[in-house]
């Protein structure tokens, strides 16, 4: 018999899947026929500048969240304290403030140690992206079976050492997984770094400033180029799924 529930659901479903995949093709097809501009646009020093201060952010961002972000994920997943709900609400709320409020936060906190260098970019990546580090933490470490770090810490270990050989190894594909949407959403942001941050020059930025300059023809191969690496990092991201799941 044929599933009409499934059938149904998927033509629904469809609508979305196609709103997102028809402009990403479209896209790339069209750039793919004026090869040209896509070859100059890798040969400007600005176009190469720009992705390299982009995936360097970005990398940087990403590697702050993991650094900070694990302990207060496990911290999340583990423990009962008073204010944790309010912890937690501050850990989510970046993901729904304005960037453009972002940016203007972050330089009445911060004011001209951020203005236009790399540390305002990544502070403005930190703030937008750091949540999926840590919310994807702190699910890895509730995956985590209690009883094993139980028997671990009754042969003699330490919460440290049950930590690194238990509690972590476990919880890697969660964190793997929230390190390279920390890194996504970094090389993704663009209003928050423009307020805060609009030298040295990102490629999300530079985009932008084609568009307004040059228009969309300048400012497709850019977009192109974007894409194609955000393809590239989800690839990863679901080959590092596969083998770790």
């Amino acid at each position: 018999m044929r599933d009409y529930f499934s059938i149904f659901f998927a033509f629904l479903g469809s609508f979305l899947l196609l709103y997102i995949f028809i402009p990403i093709v479209l896209t790339i097809s069209l750039q793919i026929l004026d090869l040209n501009s896509l070859t100059n646009a890798l040969r400007d020093e600005l176009v190469l500048s720009s992705l390299i201060n982009s995936i360097a952010t970005s990398t940087a961002t990403m590697l702050i969240s993991i650094f900070f972000g694990i302990p207060l994920g496990y911290l999340l997943a583990k423990s009962d304290f008073y204010g944790k709900s309010f912890v937690q609400a501050i850990v989510d709320l970046p993901i729904v403030i304005p960037h453009s409020v972002v940016g203007i936060m972050l330089l009445l906190t911060f004011s001209d140690a951020i203005l236009d260098n790399y540390a305002g970019i990544i502070s403005a990546m930190l703030f937008v992206s750091a949540s999926f580090t840590i919310n994807s933490a702190r699910d890895g470490f509730i995956g985590v079976e209690e009883k094993l770090e139980f028997v671990a810490r009754t042969l003699g270990a330490n919460r440290l050492k049950v930590f690194f050989t238990i509690s972590l190894p476990l919880a890697m594909h969660s964190i793997i997984t929230g390190a390279i949407m920390t890194w996504a959403r970094a090389m993704s942001e663009v209003g928050s770094i423009l307020i805060v941050a609009y030298y040295p020059k990102t490629a999300q930025v530079l985009v932008m400033d084609y568009f307004n300059n040059y228009g969309l023809s300048s400012a497709k191969p850019i977009a192109v180029i974007l894409i194609l690496i955000c393809l590239f990092i989800f690839f990863i991201l679901r080959r590092v799924a596969r083998v770790k799941g």
